[in-house]
């Protein structure tokens, strides 16, 4: 499974490509940082994080995009760049047809350390050992980035299943609801 991960951000965005292998191997194929200055527009800002992330989806042709959910931070404001530029990016990837998931921080660090309290030094240790990378991807933003597409590789296949799981389950309730309403109607 080829994963864009994306940790959004204005002023840096990061964006990486794995794959993924037999059993946990993932292998790194691109990473890059999409920064923005801050005294530039913010629809400029908005379209040079969604021109990158086009190049990205049209260049690596990824099967599922993976980007952080963004949650209240100490500044609203920082929060709400950060979702607009997540949201341009799966807007770029909803406009080709190519399935967006969002996973929290917490879940992203469980997933690659173990703890998902772990800090960012613990996240891009993990990462760069993960990857088997000679030196760890800098700035932060790369390794968050890599970090969301291995949580992504690991992670999200069983939340497919289990949600595909959830959804024949649910339409299997409503035909046996069916069944005994039309069974009680008959009487």
């Amino acid at each position: 499974m080829r994963v864009m991960g994306v940790d959004p951000g204005l002023t840096r965005c990061g964006i990486a490509l794995v794959e993924s292998g037999a059993g946990r191997s993932v292998t790194a194929l691109d990473v890059d940082v999409v920064r923005t200055p801050a005294d530039m527009d913010l629809s400029e800002r908005l379209l040079a994080i969604h021109t990158a992330a086009v190049h990205w989806l049209d260049t690596h042709a990824p099967e599922v995009v993976a980007i952080e959910r963004v949650f209240a931070q100490n500044q609203v404001s920082t929060a709400m760049g950060t979702a607009q530029a997540g949201g341009v990016i799966a807007l770029a990837a909803a406009q080709r047809g190519v399935p967006v998931r969002f996973h929290t921080p917490s879940e992203v660090k469980a997933a690659v350390t173990g703890s998902g309290r772990a800090d960012k030094a613990q996240v891009t240790a993990m990462v760069t050992r993960i990857l088997g990378m000679q030196t760890a991807p800098k700035p932060a933003d790369a390794a968050d980035a890599l970090a969301l597409a291995i949580c992504h590789c690991w992670r999200g296949p069983m939340v497919e299943r289990m949600a595909a799981a959830q959804a024949q389950a649910r339409a299997a309730r409503a035909t046996h609801l069916a069944r005994v309403a039309a069974a009680r109607g008959a009487r």
